[in-house]
């Protein structure tokens, strides 16, 4: 799923871009190269679907960026019988504390290393 909504973000990100580029910052885009009357969408026509599709764009980025957070938020981080790496970290601290410690190079324990805690 999260897949799925990423490819989605990142093709709506590509066509507002494109969409964006063709429009002409003063206003005129597309409309001022076909200036005939005999176009079928006209010239006002042009300009509002370039700004329509700018907008229905720019709202499914926002809607598909919110999709992809709560679907990265709503997984769980581990199966049933997976361990968290803070788990991990924490049954390693607490195997090194239960057991002594000795020197590199000797056997002796640490001084203090008495094993309980």
């Amino acid at each position: 799923m999260y897949l799925l909504l990423v490819v989605l973000a990142v093709i709506v990100c590509v066509l507002l871009g494109a969409i964006v580029l063709i429009q002409n910052p003063k206003g005129g885009g597309l409309t001022s190269n076909f200036s005939s009357q005999s176009q079928l969408m006209g010239v006002q026509k042009t300009g509002d679907f370039l700004e329509k599709g700018t907008w229905i764009l720019a709202i499914s980025l926002m809607v598909l960026s919110l999709a992809i957070n709560i679907s990265v938020k709503g997984v769980p981080a581990t199966s049933a019988g997976a361990t968290t790496d803070k788990q991990k970290v924490m049954e390693k601290v607490n195997k090194q504390q239960a057991a002594p410690q000795a020197l590199p190079g000797t056997t002796a324990p640490l001084p203090g290393a008495t094993g309980k805690k």
